[in-house]
């Protein structure tokens, strides 16, 4: 219907010529005497041709419409699969899509271009600043015999976390990641990041409640790694006393087969006001207790997020401000 419409609104100045010759030329044979009944004969009959001209018309109007939304789902082909031009202006609107389809594809290729170059300098920056972090690890280690540079091997590391994270958020946003998805064991790689942020929960006094567990999920395992230690890392951030427990749960995702596995990783932190648990996950928001944290950059939960997604995992965040913080990372496995 809604072509049919925009097909009459299309023809609507000769409808209305039709229309007109067929009132002047009825006029001109009443005048000259013609009778009713063949003045109406030869309406009828014109009128018959008419719409069997305009009943053809709709059918190539609508064979055409058809064809421009197959090629609308194969975008991709849109300059060599455009229909035949009709008429002069068909031709300049067919010129015009092509010349903005060139200009496109060329600014694309250009902001692509000017994105690797960017990707591989940071990439490279990111690894040569290893360098010279591990050449201050070992001359931290070996002052520390002499003088306590437990304050110097804190930010160091603060240092060597951040430039992981720099790392991550460009690999993610490459065109292909170094996906590898194979079972791995969530208990080896929670313990690895407990051990990586040790030194942490002694200078802060926080205690650790890790329950042992024994669970396979499919995922990668470097990527499903960086999201623990992330969220680790801002449990153990917003802590200033009490525990963080590190446990897991597991219930029915619905009337199915399909079991939910949730690692989790609870504090009795800070908390997160509930006006920003909405938001916590979008780049760059740092909330209410970002604010009051100047280092805060808000991609940590962003880029755990996002990994998530793509590793066709989840994460859940319950919060209660002044009580602490509940954080789910969620695997979804049939029986």
């Amino acid at each position: 219907m809604k072509t049919f419409l925009s097909y009459i609104y299309k023809i609507k100045f000769w409808l209305l010529v039709i229309v007109a010759e067929v009132m002047l030329m009825s006029c001109i044979l009443v005048l000259n005497g013609v009778s009713a009944s063949e003045i109406m004969y030869g309406i009828c009959l014109l009128l018959f041709i008419a719409c069997f001209a305009m009943l053809y018309g709709y059918y190539r109007y609508f064979h055409r419409y058809k064809y421009l939304k197959i090629v609308e789902k194969h975008i991709e082909l849109l300059t060599d699969a455009l229909p035949e031009a009709k008429d002069c202006i068909e031709a300049e609107y067919q010129q015009l899509i092509k010349k903005l389809v060139c200009y496109y594809t060329g600014v694309l290729n250009k902001n692509s271009k000017v994105f690797n170059d960017m990707n591989e300098y940071y990439t490279m920056w990111v690894h040569q600043i290893k360098t010279p972090i591990a050449a201050m690890k070992l001359l931290l280690q070996e002052r520390s015999a002499e003088i306590d540079v437990s304050y110097e091997k804190a930010q160091l590391f603060n240092i060597e976390r951040y430039a992981e994270m720099a790392l991550q958020y460009i690999r993610l946003g490459s065109e292909s990641t170094d996906f590898v998805i194979k079972k791995v064991n969530l208990h080896k790689i929670v313990k690895e990041a407990v051990h990586k942020y040790a030194r942490m929960f002694i200078q802060k006094k926080i205690k650790l409640d890790f329950k042992d567990f024994n669970v396979v999920v499919i995922s990668d395992e470097k990527w499903l790694e960086f999201v623990v230690e992330q969220i680790l890392s801002n449990a153990v951030k917003y802590t200033n006393k009490g525990c963080v427990s590190i446990y897991m749960e597991s219930r029915n995702c619905d009337s199915t087969s399909t079991i939910e596995t949730a690692l989790v990783i609870e504090d009795t932190g800070i908390g997160i006001n509930s006006a920003d648990l909405p938001r916590i996950c979008e780049k760059g928001y740092t909330g209410y207790n970002g604010h009051d944290d100047k280092l805060s950059t808000g991609i940590g939960l962003y880029l755990c997020s996002e990994i998530l997604k793509k590793l066709s995992h989840r994460i859940k965040i319950e919060s209660e401000e002044g009580k602490g913080t509940k954080a789910q990372i969620l695997f979804c496995e049939r029986r």
